[in-house]
């Protein structure tokens, strides 16, 4: 897409980022044991731990994500903000209370506080590592994609930003700067989230044919024998016809710019947008490079209609009024597809009724209204097991749990969270199917559907919501380097390993380890470049609810759980999950490989590795109920 950086979007992105470094500097001074490192000494306020909680859970996956996935695919990215609410039901009532009187620090200290195993500080502490970085990618993914429109830099300098601001914070002051960091952030995002919210309302639809595109153009198509031949146009030659995706393209010069058309169902040929990546490498955009701006924004309202009558606008619209005119508006969509053979991306118009925004079936594929088969809907299941259950598995979240005083706090700051949470994801529905009517979609990155909405209705509104997405992605980020850093430290280097560090040793071990993943998450950030944030959130639900939830729940609930049960159901949860992930579709298309190919016919695994780690914890523990005779016999079951 083409973007015009503004000076005030890069004056409140400074300001926000001087901010938060302030607050970090601030903390630094006060981080001295490793109890305030890795969590805040214990002493946050129960009400900024909620929010904090949301702001820690409102990541780059929920702003930008989600938002992102409802302009491209209606509902059913919303069924994502549905799965990830549904799992602080989980948290609430199965793990807030008991995990705080279990922990210490980290995941790991819970897990192992009723058996001092090897084994699990072992197989804890990877989990840990593995699930933070599942999720890290996401985070930097999207924080590269928001500095193109926010700053005019490239994708991977924002990554790089990200990453060395995060290593910052976290190396000076850990778990106490995040947690504020998050609470000012977490806030902010509802409270702006909120006014971006009444100005679609506001708005309301308005008919753009269009959208900010120019007119798209149509020419007459000559088809001989059920084949795409030329075109009926002295301007235009015709210079071949492919087919990908089901769908017939045509390529055609005139004045040597070569554009895209799709062949329609009326025999027509239409404009599409295309990017051409040339032998020699160069990028075209349209048939011409990017300085010539000829790859526009789309997302358009094409008709309204109300009492039978067509309309231009509705003007402004009530809460249910907004959906109550979609369900009878058209709204133009764009479908993506590769065209190998001539290294051309092409993104095509779709017209879609805008009911079928506003009910499931566009992406999930749960009906055999849209195509729906045994592996689409099983798929779906899959998702919302590993979103419900993932929740409770994020290491990230879970150490947080340990920075209020108390066990009843632990519950009223998860209450604070799933409040502020479901607000903020009632709000997603109608940010991204207000992206979608107004003309704003990149098609080259869904995660900027937010934020160019923002644009849409003012260069301030879009500055400050952009740089709040940005200090989004950086809290998502210090928690999870912290949660990672806890993990290799206090958890692998002291606890397994036996080194027995003094507080002072103990946070710089923590510091030195928040570098080496901060760095590694740079790269990952870089390698992931053009993905869905959400999409990559789900995957690391899934991995976390493999490996983590089953341990968590059958430690806390069934007094046969062995140290080798837990530490088996880890290793198989993460392996599982991983390969599986792997040797599905969509890591098949990122290897550049057909996805019919891939072994694994889903894309979410946890309806297999979720069980799978359930069975094996149970087998193993019940073959080694020796074990339990050396149980630490100070733990006391809930």
């Amino acid at each position: 897409m083409i973007y015009e950086v503004s000076i005030w979007a890069v004056l409140i992105f400074i300001f926000f980022v001087a901010a938060v470094l302030g607050l970090s500097f601030y903390f630094a001074r006060k981080t001295k044991s490793a109890s305030s490192y890795y969590a805040a000494g214990g002493t946050i306020h129960w009400g900024v731990n909620g929010i904090a909680f949301a702001g820690d859970y409102l990541s780059a996956a929920s702003f930008l994500g989600i938002c992102g996935m409802i302009a491209f695919s209606g509902f059913d990215g919303f069924l994502y903000s549905i799965g990830y609410l549904a799992g602080w039901v989980a948290a609430l009532f199965l793990v807030a209370e008991p995990l705080k009187r279990l922990g210490k620090y980290t995941f790991t200290d819970a897990l192992d506080a009723r058996f001092n195993a090897k084994s699990i500080k072992l197989t804890a502490s990877i989990s840990t590592l593995v699930v933070s970085l599942f999720y890290l990618i996401p985070q930097m993914v999207g924080a590269g994609d928001l500095v193109v429109p926010l700053l005019g830099l490239p994708h991977w300098v924002g990554v790089l930003i990200v990453g060395s601001i995060v290593i910052f914070i976290v190396a000076t002051a850990g778990m106490t700067s995040t947690t504020y960091v998050q609470f000012i952030k977490g806030a902010l995002l509802i409270i702006f989230s909120t006014v971006l919210t009444f100005y679609i309302l506001n708005h309301g639809l308005t008919l753009k044919p269009g959208g900010n595109a120019p007119e798209l153009m149509r020419l007459t198509a000559i088809v001989e024998d059920g084949k795409l031949t030329g075109v009926d146009d002295e301007k235009w030659h015709f210079d071949g016809a492919f087919e990908a995706g089901g769908k017939t393209f045509a390529r055609l010069e005139s004045e040597g710019v070569q554009r895209w058309f799709l062949l329609d169902a009326s025999g027509k040929l239409v404009e599409t947008l295309s990017l051409t990546i040339t032998e020699d490498g160069i990028k075209l955009y349209n048939g011409a490079p990017r300085s010539e701006q000829k790859f526009y924004q789309v997302g358009n309202v094409t008709k309204i209609v109300r009492d039978g009558e067509e309309l231009d606008e509705t003007g402004p619209l009530g809460p249910f009024g907004f959906f109550a005119a979609l369900d009878e508006a058209e709204i133009t969509r764009y479908s993506k597809v590769e065209i190998r053979d001539a290294h051309t991306t092409v993104w095509y118009p779709k017209p879609t009724a805008g009911r079928d925004m506003i009910n499931p079936g566009l992406l999930l594929k749960v009906s055999n209204k849209h195509g729906a088969n045994f592996w689409t809907k099983l798929n779906f299941v899959s998702l919302m097991l590993a979103l419900f259950l993932g929740t409770s598995a994020l290491p990230h979240i879970l150490i947080r749990y340990y920075t209020v005083p108390s066990q009843r706090d632990a519950r009223k700051s998860t209450i604070v969270a799933i409040v502020a949470i479901g607000f903020f994801y009632i709000l997603t529905m109608y940010m991204g199917l207000g992206a979608a009517i107004n003309g704003v979609l990149d098609v080259e990155s869904s995660n900027m559907a937010g934020p160019l909405l923002a644009k849409y209705f003012g260069v301030g509104l879009f500055s400050i919501i952009s740089a709040i997405a940005f200090a989004t992605v950086l809290g998502t980020v210090a928690g999870l380097i912290v949660a990672s850093s806890g993990a290799i430290a206090h958890d692998f280097l002291d606890n397994y390993l036996g080194m027995k560090m003094d507080d002072r040793k103990k946070v710089m071990a923590g510091k030195m380890a928040a570098f080496g993943v901060g760095v590694f998450a740079i790269v990952l950030g870089i390698l992931f470049k053009g993905m869905n944030v959400s999409f990559l959130v789900g995957l690391a639900f899934s991995v976390a609810a493999s490996a983590n939830f089953p341990a968590i729940v059958f430690l806390l609930f069934w007094e046969k759980t062995t140290a080798k049960g837990i530490a088996a159901s880890i290793l198989t949860g993460i392996l599982s999950s991983v390969i599986l992930i792997l040797l599905s579709p969509s890591m098949y298309e990122r290897y550049g490989l057909p996805t019919t190919s891939a072994p694994f016919p889903m894309d979410n695994p946890g309806i297999v590795s979720i069980p799978l780690a359930v069975i094996v914890l149970v087998v193993v523990s019940l073959l080694t109920q020796k074990d339990n005779a050396q149980k630490v016999e100070n733990y006391h079951h809930a």
